[in-house]
C-alpha cells in the first residue's frame, strides 16, 4: 500500500509544480490553446483528413490512421466511465473539461496514437506536438501524470496494433 501512497502522492505533487507553471500567462495561453486544439481528438483528426488530402497515394493509410486515432479516443473515453478517477481537486484548472473523470487521458491517448500513426507516415511534427499537448493538461491542472502515462500507452499501442491494416494498399514510391 505505500508505494500506492507514494504514486498518489507524487502525481499530486507533480501536478502542483506544473500548474505553477501556468501562472505565467504565457504558459497559461499556450496550455489553454494547446488543450483547446487536443479537444474531443479535433486536432489530430484535422491533421490525419489533411494528410489524406495532400498525400493521395497514401489517402488510404492516413485514413485508416485517422480512424485508429479516433478509435484510440473513444475506448479512452469507455475506460473513463469504468474507473471514474477524479480529476485533481488540489489546483484551480486553467480550462474546462468536457468530464469529471480524468483517467486515462483522452488527449494524450489521441495524442499518442497519432503521433504513433502519423508519425509512421512521415509527419515529423507530430510527436513533439502530441508532447507538448499532453503536458498542457498538466499545466492546465486537470490530469495527474499516471492519466497521461495510461493514456498515451493506450494511444501507442492502438496504433501499434493497427499499424499493418493502416499500411495496407500503400503504394511505395
Amino acid at each position: 500500500m505505500d508505494d500506492l501512497d507514494d504514486l498518489h502522492d507524487m502525481d499530486h505533487r507533480i501536478v502542483s509544480a506544473l500548474r505553477e507553471c501556468g501562472t505565467d500567462p504565457r504558459v497559461a495561453g499556450a496550455a489553454r490553446a494547446l488543450s483547446w486544439a487536443g479537444e474531443h481528438a479535433a486536432l489530430w483528426l484535422a491533421a490525419g483528413l489533411a494528410g489524406a488530402t495532400v498525400d493521395g497515394g497514401r489517402r488510404g493509410a492516413w485514413l485508416r490512421g485517422t480512424a485508429l486515432t479516433a478509435g484510440a479516443h473513444l475506448v479512452s473515453m469507455g475506460l473513463k466511465r469504468v474507473v471514474r478517477r477524479p480529476r485533481p481537486a488540489h489546483v484551480e484548472p486553467l480550462v474546462r473539461t468536457a468530464g469529471r473523470h480524468s483517467f486515462p487521458s483522452s488527449h494524450a491517448t489521441s495524442a499518442a496514437a497519432a503521433a504513433v500513426a502519423f508519425g509512421a507516415l512521415g509527419a515529423h511534427a507530430v510527436p513533439p506536438l502530441a508532447g507538448l499537448v499532453c503536458v498542457s493538461r498538466l499545466v492546465a491542472g486537470v490530469h495527474f501524470p499516471t492519466d497521461i502515462a495510461a493514456g498515451a500507452a493506450l494511444g501507442a499501442l492502438t496504433a501499434r496494433l493497427g499499424a499493418r491494416w493502416m499500411r495496407e494498399g500503400v503504394h511505395h514510391a
